[in-house]
Order: structure tokens, then sequence, then C-alpha cells
């Protein structure tokens, strides 16, 4: 099946459940998140991208990951669903920012993994409103955000 491989000798599938429990071991509620137990199921040359950046590489898309580790003081993330698709999976998600000097952040977003015939993860697609979500949690900025969104993009 495509979407079996070794992982550490031990045969793994990546299906909704495994994906579940894979993604929620990955944010812990007490502390930073660890990304090493996924970190073998994706593929050497990686895309990944979101609202903010795209990185072409297992290195990189590692790296990226490490200095969110770094910046957040504390990183947590709800799975609401998982679903298979043709090509992959998606997961919808709330994910909480904790940093040193504002406020906890929620984020509201959707990940697409896409699967190659080999069962790794090729591509990695997050989805969320960044900008929306954050301003939401500052008074009174909250109200001009909303404002300017709704004259200039209806």
């Amino acid at each position: 099946m495509a979407d079996d491989y070794a992982i550490n000798g031990e045969r793994v599938t990546l299906n909704v459940d495994t994906i579940r429990a894979l993604w929620s071991k990955t944010y812990n509620t007490a502390g930073k998140p660890d990304w090493a137990h996924i970190f073998p199921y994706y593929h050497e040359d990686i895309r990944f991208q979101d609202s903010v950046q795209r990185v072409d590489g297992k290195a990189d898309f590692t790296a990226m990951c490490n200095r969110l580790t770094r910046r957040c003081q504390q990183l947590n993330m709800e799975i609401l669903s998982v679903a298979k698709a043709d090509d992959g999976f998606f997961l919808q998600w709330i994910m909480v920012m904790i940093f040193k000097k504002s406020p906890s952040t929620p984020v509201y977003g959707c990940t697409k993994l896409t699967i190659d015939s080999n069962g790794m993860i090729v591509e990695q697609r997050d989805y969320y409103d960044l900008w929306g979500d954050i301003f939401n949690g500052i008074p009174g900025f909250r109200r001009m955000y909303r404002k300017f969104m709704k004259r200039f993009f209806g």
C-alpha cells in the first residue's frame, strides 16, 4: 500500500487515525512543540507553504520548525478534524501561540498534506488568516482592521 512505510523498523500506516495521533503528539499542552517524531515522514524535497513563507527541502523545513519553537514560549494545537483526500490528508486545527510579551493568540486553520507514491509527505500547505486572528486579540485594533477589510475586500 502506498501509505505504508517503515519508521525505525516499525511498519506505520498513514491514515486518518495515525495522522491525528502523530500531529496531536507534536503540540503538547505544556511547553514547546516537538516535531522529531514526524520529520521522518517528510520527503527530502518537501515543499512547505503558508501565509507567510515558502520553504523547499527538508533541511530548511526542519530549520523553520525549530525557529518557531524558539520564538514561542508555548505552542499548542487542537486537531479538530482529519480527512482523507485522493492524494493525502486535510487537517483542521486551532493553534494557540504564546509569546513572552503578548497575549495568547488563537489561529484557526487547515493543513493539506500531499503524499507521494512512496508514502512520504512531499507537500504541506497551511491555510490561515494570521493577521485577522492576531488582530482580533488586540482591543481597539480589531475594529479598525475589520473595518479596513470590509471596505477594501467586501
